[in-house]
């Protein structure tokens, strides 16, 4: 079998009704998985379920991700339905470009809840073995952001950089369950996120951020593509790995 096939396998992602999300479950769903999809927009996640293999079988998630203390009654319901899980990423996010004399603790409260805590908790549910398969491999959506810095980022940057420390603290204590942990850090990708930030800062800003990447701006199926690697067995001796797909932007 194609070692980067995705067959036989079962994957949570969070995030699924937009941008990254999106495009993962999509080619997820391509390469052979069956689904379990969390987004907090029923439209947009019946959306995303629209636009999948017509042979995925999918459950979906509406639940607010941060309240983890009802999540894992829900996650256990759908393993019953489709089977343990071989795989998560953790895609939900917000993103906010703010001075600092704006941030405030309810931002990077809120971020945090987000970006770093709920995929914590997710990951400790996924991590028992009445959920997961013989073998996982749980995947962090992080940035660059969470590398380098970016003015206006304070909040957003300190809760990347913390998904990306998390995932290797992550990968340590999980190995010996047979889970690896990797994140991934994306530059900037073409989604609703990125639309929003650009219309904040403007246009004359926006322009010199593009400049930045060499490759030019990323699309959520470059990151997918990674997702897709780090879920395969194609990866199976790859663990506690920070994958930068940037378009070049780190380089410099």
């Amino acid at each position: 079998m194609d070692a980067f096939s995705l067959k036989n396998k079962i994957i949570l992602i969070t995030g699924a009704s937009s941008g990254i999300g999106r495009s993962c479950s999509v080619e997820c769903s391509k390469s052979g998985a069956d689904l379990i999809l969390v987004g907090r927009n029923q439209e947009e996640l019946m959306k995303t379920v629209s636009m999948l293999h017509p042979e995925t079988k999918v459950e979906t998630i509406t639940e607010d991700i941060t309240h983890s203390e009802d999540l894992e009654a829900v996650i256990a319901d759908k393993v019953a339905a489709l089977g343990k899980i071989s795989g998560f990423i953790h895609c939900a996010g917000i993103e906010k470009t703010l001075p600092l004399k704006k941030h405030n603790p309810k931002l990077y409260q809120d971020i945090f809840a987000v970006n770093v805590i709920a995929g914590l908790e997710i990951a400790k549910i996924l991590s028992l073995k009445k959920y997961k398969d013989e073998t996982s491999s749980f995947v962090f959506i992080s940035s660059v952001a969470g590398m380098v810095g970016e003015a206006g980022k304070a909040a957003y940057s300190a809760s990347k950089g913390a998904v990306i420390s998390g995932a290797r603290s992550l990968a340590m204590e999980l190995s010996r369950s047979n889970i690896r942990v990797n994140s991934i850090s994306p530059a900037m990708v073409n989604t609703p996120i990125l639309e929003k930030m650009f219309e904040d800062i403007g246009e004359e800003a926006s322009s010199e951020i593009i400049k930045k990447h060499p490759l030019g701006i990323g699309e959520p199926k470059d990151v997918a593509n990674a997702c897709i690697f780090l879920l395969s067995d194609a990866s199976r001796w790859v663990t506690g790995t920070n994958l930068v797909i940037d378009g070049g932007y780190s380089a410099q």
